[in-house]
């Protein structure tokens, strides 16, 4: 595919255009904000379209983006793997006669993380990843190489609303545990023998509200040292691999 850059990104709008029309599995679309041109709108409305998310951003921002420098005001990221639902996660549990296992980024802007937590998800024997359609990285050329081509290997769901997705899960049985600094019980005092997910925050704002409110249980790492946190990659390693030892011993 000629318009398809080693990144994974298109630019212009006639490459941008051909890619959705041949069914180009398209993560994210930027475009030139407050732009009126016909193209660009017709790219926006066909990119949502297609599940993808659409983007508002400054002329700067696209230039330091543009590799072949003739953006023209749209810039598509494309999704390296596809994207699976909730409910083909809690499938791949059920096939596998396992309790769910599962992590929600909420707002892990920075692909080195999302690949590093996708790699341990997939090290672990979790069953699906799930990130936000908005606010998110996305299955980048970035987020491929930092997980080492896990993403090939794990299940990973996008969802326009994380609350929503949430709701959902706790009613197929699913109990969430919000990673927090100061959380009520620690990793090693908590019960993740059953359907459980994880829920890890960005390392700027942490866990959205919402997000917080609708989790069953808040859990720490507890700390020894002067650094008061982890990266968010290795508080999700910590979780998962606790979990990994209960069920193990549980089994």
């Amino acid at each position: 595919m000629s318009y398809l850059e080693d990144n994974g990104m298109i630019e212009g709008k006639n490459a941008v255009t051909e890619a959705l029309r041949s069914g180009v599995s398209i993560d994210k679309v930027f475009i030139a904000k407050g732009e009126t041109d016909a193209a660009l709108r017709f790219i926006a409305g066909a990119a949502r379209s297609a599940g993808a998310a659409v983007v508002e951003a400054d002329k700067r921002k696209l230039d330091s983006m543009s590799g072949a420098h003739s953006h023209q005001g749209v810039i598509a990221m494309v999704a390296f793997a596809e994207y699976v639902t909730t409910g083909d996660i809690l499938e791949r549990a059920r096939s596998k006669n396992e309790q769910p296992l599962i992590v929600l980024c909420d707002g892990i802007s920075d692909p080195h993380n999302l690949g590093a937590i996708i790699r341990t998800c997939e090290a672990a024997g979790a069953h699906g990843v799930i990130i936000p359609k908005r606010r998110s990285a996305g299955l980048s050329a970035t987020v491929v190489k930092a997980s080492s081509g896990a993403v090939f290997h794990i299940a990973i769901a996008r969802v326009p609303n994380m609350t929503s997705a949430v709701k959902e899960l706790k009613k197929a049985g699913v109990w969430f545990f919000a990673a927090s600094p100061d959380g009520g019980k620690t990793v090693w005092e908590s019960d993740f023998t059953g359907a459980t997910a994880f829920v890890i925050g960005s390392e700027g704002k942490g866990i959205s509200r919402l997000v917080s409110e609708n989790c069953d249980h808040e859990v720490s790492i507890p700390m020894y040292g002067k650094i008061s946190s982890l990266n968010a990659s290795v508080s999700a390693s910590v979780l998962l691999f606790e979990a990994v030892r209960q069920r193990k011993l549980d089994s």
